[in-house]
């Protein structure tokens, strides 16, 4: 077989540079993993200690802004062509980017932060009660707003420059306000490999914890003998593999179905641990709870703890840590929530992302802390807070004060299964995007090695103990990548500041309404309802005669148009072609729609003989919103053509809409 002609959309300014990076790092986290994992916690300590404060802000800042977008002018964009439809449905869209954004990390810490918090030296001296508040608080901190703020920064940029702007969906096309055309170069490239790199990395570490709570799992059920690096290795082949299959099926099938899967299966096992546990003490601690986290909404946002010498190190290991393990996951996290929002407005994309899976989180982690806590308290004698050091077993020992604690163990394991496979599947999806550019269609073959690569460098790292270094590592590139975030805000603002006011922009003074020269022809129309063959009659004979008779007139200045025609639905539109920035399309498209049963009851009005109704719309090739042109005389449609060029040319003068006008320059609306 000759290799040098098998086919792949590999970028090679992005994936020859990534996987240099990637297997050098993992190779010595392999050959010498422990002076490795010194090195990196010593740089990640000086992050920690003495940068913590661009973490707070940054992260702080993520939630005002999208607050602030939620309330403001530009929450009705959206991410797409303004008639662009969503995708998937509701439940699997919020499935997915909630199994992408969480997955096995939900279930590894449910029972494990509440309790270690709960055990910890920082809150020994306080009351039961107290330390239960308070490891509830910090846990909803943790997995709250601020968590999926960060996401939902990344995340709309993406689907905002991708969809809008129709550029690649990579994070390099986030700085397209900022960098312009510099995006397709070496800025470009260094932007794709560092996020190629965090998302290798992050899913690395998160899939080798997650293989050692499955073996730890299996070997307290008895499934095992042992928790062995043998029964990791077998874990880790069949998952990655069904993970690979998933990923060639498409994110609509394999993703899709997995996500919806392990939504249902997590609100079972909630609803179990919540009917079989202490339900009232559970759903009073929930609203105590929310309220508790709401009244301390700001003084946890802003808290460094620089006053409290001795909670300082605990701040750093929790805090300071969770964020900047979100901030690491967001290119891989972003990138997936991207793939699958598009048509979604803005004010709904930050609805679903931040408050949705936040109150999920919430109750999630209310049930099963919760329950932990007051088992630890009125029947394990204090023995689950013993096991609070070894969180891979932590969720199983809880459960063996169930009801059916054997069931709900395989059931457990079950769902970190499905939580590996989706976390694995859509990793792997997101990073051949990221290495090929956004290719179309990319070998199955690429999507093989991206699988076997990440099932690989697990298993070697997990084998020396070299998982840490490789954790410290992603830990490490959170501090430049929340930089890079915040220059996301900059761009985002300033491509929406451009694409409202093109949106927004009047038609000229110039502009003349209907004159009462055919009222009575337009009174006769207004009055009637039209069938598909007369709109089709319309835009054949009435609008194809204005576009020809304005096509003319255009070449006798100058200026080459071309009439479109296309059927089923029948459409037609006049084109004038630029080099530069986008063509003027003006369109007209037979349209139907539903008429109410009031109106087709109505004895004062003409007759209709179902609910069904057609009427020409006009459309235009920026996407903005058509409307109803069945009044319309054909020299009437002539001059709304004109009316909208001299818009155009008037628009495309400016230097300002140079980058919104220019940035899918001649490619047609989907």
């Amino acid at each position: 077989m000759n290799f040098q002609h098998v086919r792949s959309t590999f970028n090679k300014g992005v994936t020859i540079p990534s996987l240099i990076f990637i297997i050098g790092t993992c190779f010595l986290s392999a050959v010498y993993p422990k002076p490795t994992e010194n090195i990196l916690n010593e740089i990640k300590q000086f992050i920690f200690v003495n940068l913590n404060w661009v973490y707070v802000w940054s992260v702080t800042l993520f939630v005002i802004f999208l607050v602030y977008l939620l309330f403001s002018k530009y929450a009705n964009i959206k991410l797409g062509a303004n008639d662009s439809k969503p995708e998937y449905s509701f439940f699997s869209w919020i499935s997915m980017l909630f199994a992408a954004g969480m997955g096995i990390g939900l279930i590894y810490f449910s029972v494990a932060e509440p309790m270690q918090h709960y055990s910890s030296e920082v809150f020994a001296d306080n009351h039961y009660v107290s330390r239960a508040k308070q490891a509830q608080l910090y846990t909803f901190f943790h997995w709250g707003i601020h968590a999926w703020a960060i996401y939902g920064v990344v995340g709309l940029s993406l689907s905002y420059f991708a969809y809008r702007y129709r550029l690649p969906l990579s994070l390099r096309s986030c700085f397209y306000p900022l960098l312009k055309n510099k995006i397709n170069g070496k800025w470009g490239n260094a932007i794709d490999v560092f996020a190629l790199c965090c998302t290798f990395f992050g899913i690395t570490t998160t899939l080798g914890f997650g293989v050692v709570q499955i073996s730890s799992g299996l070997n307290i059920l008895h499934v095992t003998p042992e928790n062995s690096f043998t029964y990791q290795v077998i874990i880790v082949v069949c998952l990655v593999s069904i993970a690979v299959i998933s990923a060639i099926s498409g994110v609509g099938k394999g993703v899709k179905i997995l996500s919806n899967i392990n939504v249902i299966s997590v609100i079972g096992l909630l609803l179990f641990v919540l009917i079989l546990g202490p339900t009232v003490y559970l759903i009073g601690s929930f609203t105590e709870g929310l309220g508790n986290y709401i009244n301390n909404f700001f003084n946890l946002t802003f808290n460094t703890h620089v006053y409290e010498k001795n909670a300082l190190p605990w701040f750093y290991d929790w805090t300071i840590l969770y964020w900047a393990w979100w901030i690491s996951w967001s290119p891989y996290v972003g990138l997936f929530i991207a793939k699958i929002s598009k048509g979604r407005t803005i004010r709904e994309f930050i609805l679903a992302v931040l408050i949705l899976p936040t109150l999920f989180n919430f109750i999630w982690m209310s049930v099963f802390g919760n329950s932990a806590m007051w088992f630890d308290l009125n029947i394990a004698d204090g023995q689950l807070s013993k096991f609070a050091a070894d969180p891979d077993a932590l969720m199983f020992r809880f459960l063996e004060y169930m009801p059916f604690s054997s069931f709900t163990g395989f059931f457990v394991i079950l769902i970190i299964l499905i939580f590996f496979v989706t976390s694995a599947d859509s990793g792997i999806f997101v990073m051949n995007s990221i290495a090929t550019k956004n290719a179309n269609k990319s070998p199955k073959w690429q999507i093989v090695f991206w699988g076997a690569l990440l099932a690989v460098l697990s298993l070697l790292l997990l084998n020396v103990g070299g998982l840490k270094a490789l954790q410290s590592m992603t830990l490490i590139t959170a501090l430049p990548f929340s930089v890079i975030v915040i220059l996301f805000i900059v761009s985002l603002m300033k491509g929406l500041s451009i694409d409202q006011k093109y949106y927004d922009r009047n038609f000229s003074a110039s502009t003349v309404p209907w004159s009462g020269e055919f009222w009575k022809e337009r009174l006769k129309n207004i009055v009637s309802f039209k069938d598909n063959s007369s709109v089709d009659h319309f835009i054949q004979v009435k609008a194809k005669e204005a576009f020809t008779e304005l096509k003319d007139e255009f070449a006798a200045n100058g200026i080459e148009a071309k009439i479109n025609q296309y059927e089923n639905p029948v459409r037609l539109e006049i084109e004038i072609h630029q080099g530069v920035v986008n063509n003027f399309i003006y369109g007209i498209k037979n349209q139907v729609k539903t008429v109410s049963e009031y109106i087709i009851n109505e004895e004062n009005l003409p007759d209709l003989e179902d609910n069904k109704t057609h009427y020409p719309r006009s459309y235009f090739g920026d996407g903005r919103e058509g409307y109803d042109v069945q009044y319309f005389t054909k020299n009437e449609l002539i001059s709304d053509v004109l009316k909208h060029y001299e818009r155009f040319l008037e628009i495309v003068s400016e230097e300002r809409n140079e980058m919104f006008i220019s940035s899918n320059a001649n490619q047609k609306k989907e």
